[in-house]
């Protein structure tokens, strides 16, 4: 499982539904989400939030790389999700995290109480 927190979240979700655009969950170079339409922030493209343990600026190489290859596989995707699913709205209302589980057909996105 991943974690998203929420405080990392709410720039980007509120930048999606300000642009009224669709948010993407990434997997490449790290794991992140990112609205897909907005301000550039620095040499990023946009607001993104790094999965806990997953962020190439701040996690060592082989540990977030070996993370996101045991949660989401060896291949680099993208998939898109409306900012409005109700999931998202949790993290906003609530200030919960967002948590993304996979298998091999499937993510379930969740919001959950934030941990320390």
């Amino acid at each position: 499982m991943l974690r998203f927190k929420a405080t990392d979240l709410h720039p980007v979700l509120q930048e999606a539904l300000a642009n009224r655009c669709e948010i993407l969950f990434v997997k490449d170079h790290g794991v992140y989400i990112f609205s897909d339409k907005g301000e550039r922030d620095g040499e990023n493209p946009r607001h993104m939030a790094y999965a806990v343990g997953c962020n190439p600026n701040t996690d060592e190489f082989d540990s977030w790389w070996e993370l996101a290859h045991s949660e989401l596989g060896g291949d680099d995707f993208g998939e898109r999700f409306d900012p409005n699913m109700s999931v998202f709205q949790d993290v906003l209302q609530l200030q919960y995290d967002l948590t993304i589980t996979a298998t091999s057909t499937e993510l379930t996105l969740e919001a959950a109480p934030p941990t320390d």
